[in-house]
């Protein structure tokens, strides 16, 4: 019988498969959808409370998506990879993320990460950089996006943002929480992002 983590891979691989996006289907294409099951307790986060907010702001082809995971929050492993030393407290009461595969989430795969990054009203996401290279798809419009040197730019819900190895980027919400889809591949899955903006453009 499906587990509600089946069906949250199911809708996660739904919501890409319709991404009008080569890069995004490319991508999809590669992932080996049929993966194991990792057993993981609950851990829930502050960032959590905005999850009505966002499935109620996500467009038609994300609410299926976000709406599932705002009834089953409490169910599911979020994680966060800061400290309030990093970014300060209130950073960490806004931010969290679900990795739904990879090589911690809910199902293995040791290729590539997939999974959903929240972040609260009026919360910057300062410049950071990893080596793996990243694909994001916000759910949810009204965030600045900034990559490399270049000023911040309002992303609405359903584009896509991609992310080169090392090339900083940096977030910045308005009055409404962002939840974003993201895809890591090509470095290591779990590291914790070097602060800062010493990537590449």
């Amino acid at each position: 019988m499906p587990t509600i983590f089946d069906e949250l891979l199911e809708r996660f691989q739904a919501y890409l498969g319709g991404v009008d996006s080569d890069l995004v289907a490319d991508e999809a294409a590669r992932i080996g959808w049929d993966m194991s099951a990792r057993a993981l307790e609950a851990r829930v986060l502050g960032c959590l409370g905005y999850l009505d907010r966002v499935a109620a702001l996500a467009p038609a082809d994300a609410k299926p998506l976000a709406r599932f995971v705002a009834d089953h929050r409490d169910e599911l492993r979020w994680g966060q990879t800061y400290s309030a030393a990093d970014f300060g407290q209130g950073f960490i009461d806004n931010y969290g993320w679900l990795e739904v595969f990879g090589t911690r989430g809910h199902f293995v795969n040791d290729a590539v990460a997939g999974g959903l990054l929240i972040l609260g009203p009026n919360i910057v996401y300062p410049d950071h950089h990893h080596i793996a290279e990243e694909i994001y798809i916000p759910l949810t419009g009204g965030t600045e996006w900034r990559m490399g040197e270049g000023g911040f730019h309002i992303r609405g819900a359903g584009e896509v943002i991609h992310h080169a190895s090392n090339v900083s980027h940096a977030m910045r919400t308005g009055n409404e929480p962002l939840m974003a889809l993201y895809l890591w591949r090509g470095g290591p899955l779990a590291q914790k992002s070097i602060i800062g903006s010493g990537g590449r453009d």
